[in-house]
């Protein structure tokens, strides 16, 4: 899977990013978050990613100053968010590189697409295919057998994330220990497979909200907890607000 950072002052503006766009469709992850430049610019040390979706403007380190510094450290895409259009900007994103360049209110099909064109290339470079379930390797044996543990977990939580699931049930089932099958899966994914069950059941309890059909106790059992105040806290753990605050993308 493909890691995302995404690098943004704004709490609602972050969170609706993280939210409202399906990740694990792409064959992406948001391995980690920051609300300013040098944040960003840690995290991007620290984790790797091959995409870096980040606005322009935050105080102290603006988005291109980091862009500028991170990939002197590591190479990454990047797409720049912004509300401001002004052509100086636009030429200095072009001459870092930057892959894309969006302004606000965000259009999420226009952000999708702009993921799968960087997605493209990036196979293209390694010579990988793709298909909405994540990468289809070439890669050497071992890289082989990494992606084989983390796409099967995956489409584990995929299939069963409303049921009461364990890491047990997976590693029983493959006759792999837990340890062996985290260590991968973080590997891959930036999170444990718990960490990432709860942040996948997350996604889907905002796209229920979305949706306008259900009562909140009723999408936190149709997501998988029975606990309405256990849903109500790992919601607000990554969502950043409770249940009922409307996640916004405007400045």
């Amino acid at each position: 899977m493909f890691k995302i950072l995404l690098v943004e002052d704004e709490d609602l503006i972050r969170r609706g990013l993280e939210f409202k766009m399906n990740w694990t469709a792409v064959g992406c992850v948001v391995a980690g978050e920051a609300a300013s430049g040098e944040e960003g610019l840690k995290k991007i040390e620290q984790l790797h990613p091959d995409i870096v979706i980040t606005d322009i403007r935050m105080q102290s380190m603006n988005g291109l100053e980091m862009l500028r510094r991170g990939l002197e450290l590591y190479p990454f895409h990047a797409i720049i968010l912004s509300g401001y259009s002004e052509f100086e900007y636009a030429q200095q994103a072009i001459h870092l590189g930057v892959t894309e360049y969006i302004l606000k209110p965000i259009d999420f099909d226009e952000l999708k697409t702009c993921i799968l064109k960087i997605i493209n290339l990036r196979h293209q470079e390694s010579q990988v295919t793709f298909d909405v379930n994540g990468p289809v390797s070439q890669l050497p044996d071992f890289r082989k057998v990494q992606n084989k543990y983390a796409k099967l977990m995956l489409q584990f939580i995929q299939e069963h994330y409303a049921e009461r699931i364990l890491l047990t049930d997976l590693s029983q089932e493959l006759n792999v220990s837990c340890t062996h099958l985290n260590a991968k899966f973080k590997a891959e994914t930036g999170y444990t497979f718990h960490d990432f069950l709860n942040y996948y059941r997350i996604n889907r309890a905002v796209e229920l909200q979305k949706a306008g059909e259900f009562k909140l106790y009723e999408i936190a059992e149709l997501v998988g907890f029975s606990d309405y105040k256990y849903f109500n806290k790992v919601y607000k753990k990554y969502v950043g607000y409770s249940p009922n605050k409307i996640l916004s993308t405007a400045k």
